[in-house]
């Protein structure tokens, strides 16, 4: 089996509402226990406050107007006013403490998110477009902070104010109360049938949401291409399909979310009309007091709004459930390339890499590398030579277990490196790459990358055996400036001797050089030539490069095609060989190997 088969991949969640509840109210609950605890105190006297304004209506109707109780008036009025009161601010101290608690929840997330991802093997980030998967990231963090306030609210306000009211109207009258919920069974069957059709729906929305975000980030950051090539129509026509697919299912969501409203609006309508009918009959024959029926009347008035709430709280309830489920379905990937239960921290005395009989391929089937053995001596450096496809990136990014093999042994000192911590055979290694990458922030940001604990003097060190040195302090603010968005400020060249710098800095007793000359002009492959020539002193290093003027002087070379090792030796002995692979190479570029010898 190939690495690349065994790499991290997310099953479609099916758990229900209840289940990521569940999940959810665990990994959230005890932490922020106190919090909701004030909130739920605070929606409390929300319910109570709500109820108790229904209630009072009857000695509002009865004493003030039947009965005229001047003496009463006052004591109504400023009970009243109290209740409103502390309506007031126990509605901005529950919404304020649900607020930091929500945004504490997505925060944790996010930092957890990152850290998980972080873990994940390369093979994963290989398969996943980075666009979509942050993209759908950001969309989702929130659904987990969402199930949990909109559950403790509508637990501890809706229902509470609902169960109040409820109590009021049955004080009041519990004939009209039954009248008002006879209807009440076709509308929760009507209701969770709604639900189940969102729930698809909102998942599908979420994907192509995510497909748009990350056609347009992979556009910004391909516009040079994208204008060169002029392919605005092109991707316009694109982008317009993936927006109008996106639309048409928003609209859908749209649609089966506001159902709720004529079914609520429907039930209101009736039990109000049946209420009022029957209140009416009472009043004009029966010789009622009307106080009963207005504070009946303005509790069931006031029971709507919650009982509207909680009536689509499933339907929110789905939506949010289905971001968080996307969440967790990232949350709950096994990195495939975990340290293994008897692995130990690599220990360096060499530094010397062997390839024994490996085979590697990057999907299920394919195979790139077919039986590749060779040593690369310690403190030596081993060149990797071949045509295009050859497998020399692929042997680079076997060593720091980017990927793991699928038969073979690697090994550093006889150590297999399956059996080593990640952590301690990466801080063994410096890495520069075919295309060199830049962060958000400083230049001296970006050396520093290589090792944090790297002195001032020892970045603007590995700067000038870069040969980036002079550049650097001809930028506005010197080691200072920042690099804006993968370097897009400064030349390929640049960004790549800023990419060998860190390599340098990081002082690693092993260096790989995945064409680390490839975007520099002569004059400056010249010149960092020379400076890799004295990093590369007492290292060693596996260096592959196309231009075979940059490895003429390598203590071996490795000549590969067809992902297979041809032949092996130095320069001299390679070039010397009739018919060889690394002599039709040295043929084809003699001038400029000549040039570089």
């Amino acid at each position: 089996m190939t690495d690349k088969s065994r790499t991290e991949r997310p099953p479609v969640s099916s758990d229900t509402v209840t289940t990521v509840l569940k999940r959810v109210i665990a990994e959230n609950g005890r932490e922020h226990l106190r919090g909701y605890l004030a909130a739920i105190a605070c929606l409390v006297v929300v319910a109570m406050t709500t109820a108790f304004t229904a209630w009072i209506m009857e000695s509002v109707v009865n004493e003030a107007f039947a009965n005229k109780r001047a003496d009463l008036v006052l004591i109504i009025c400023g009970a009243i006013f109290v209740a409103f009161v502390l309506r007031g601010f126990a509605t901005y101290y529950e919404a304020v403490i649900l607020s930091k608690i929500g945004n504490n929840i997505v925060a944790r997330y996010q930092r957890r998110l990152y850290s998980h991802l972080m873990a994940l093997s390369v093979g994963f980030f290989s398969e996943s477009r980075s666009a979509y998967l942050a993209a759908q990231i950001s969309q989702n963090v929130t659904g987990i902070r969402d199930v949990l306030n909109m559950t403790v609210t509508s637990l501890a306000r809706d229902v509470l104010t609902l169960v109040a009211l409820i109590g009021v109207m049955i004080s009041k009258d519990w004939l009209l109360t039954l009248i008002v919920f006879v209807v009440a069974p076709p509308l929760l069957l009507g209701l969770r049938y709604v639900s189940k059709r969102l729930r698809s729906a909102t998942r599908e929305a979420v994907e192509l949401n995510s497909h748009v975000l990350g056609a347009m980030q992979e556009t910004i950051q391909g516009i040079t291409i994208v204008k060169a090539f002029t392919m605005e129509d092109q991707l316009r026509g694109k982008v317009e399909a993936i927006i109008d697919e996106a639309e048409r299912r928003s609209n859908r969501i749209a649609r089966l979310t506001e159902r709720t409203a004529p079914m609520t609006e429907t039930f209101a309508g009736f039990a109000i009309s049946g209420v009022l009918a029957y209140a009416a009959y009472r009043s004009i024959y029966g010789d009622v007091m009307p106080g009963a029926f207005f504070a009946f009347v303005a509790a069931l008035l006031m029971a709507y709004d919650p009982a509207r709430r909680l009536a689509r709280l499933q339907v929110s309830l789905e939506r949010a459930a289905v971001n968080a489920r996307m969440i967790y379905e990232v949350l709950d990937l096994k990195p495939r390339q975990a340290d293994r239960a008897d692995a130990k921290p690599l220990a360096i005395t060499d530094a010397s890499i062997d390839f024994r009989n490996v085979r590697f391929g990057y999907s299920e089937g394919e195979t790139i590398l077919k039986g590749v053995s060779f040593t690369a001596e310690g403190g030596r450096t081993t060149a990797l030579v071949g045509p295009s496809g050859a497998g020399k990136s692929t042997v680079i990014s076997l060593i720091p277990r980017f990927y793991d093999p699928a038969e073979g042994e690697i090994l550093i000192d006889g150590q297999d490196i399956a059996h080593v911590t990640k952590q301690s055979l990466r801080n063994a290694i410096a890495y520069v790459s075919q295309q060199p990458y830049l962060f958000e922030g400083t230049i001296r940001d970006n050396i520093r990358y290589g090792r944090p604990e790297a002195s001032d003097a020892e970045v603007e060190a590995a700067a000038r055996h870069a040969y980036a040195h002079d550049f650097i302090l001809a930028q506005p603010l010197g080691y200072d400036t920042p690099v804006g968005e993968n370097g897009v400020t400064l030349s390929g060249g640049q960004r790549q001797r800023l990419s060998i710098a860190r390599a340098l800095v990081r002082n690693a007793p092993i260096l790989l050089l995945d064409e680390a000359t490839s975007a520099l002009d002569t004059e400056s492959e010249q010149a960092v030539q020379k400076a890799l020539d004295e990093a590369m002193s007492g290292r060693t290093v596996v260096v592959i490069a196309h231009r075979l003027s940059t490895v003429v002087r390598a203590d071996k070379i490795v000549a590969m095609q067809d992902g297979r090792v041809i032949e092996e030796g130095t320069h001299e002995e390679l070039a010397a060989r009739e018919n060889g692979l690394y002599a039709r190479l040295n043929n084809l570029q003699a001038p400029a190997v000549s040039a570089g010898k």
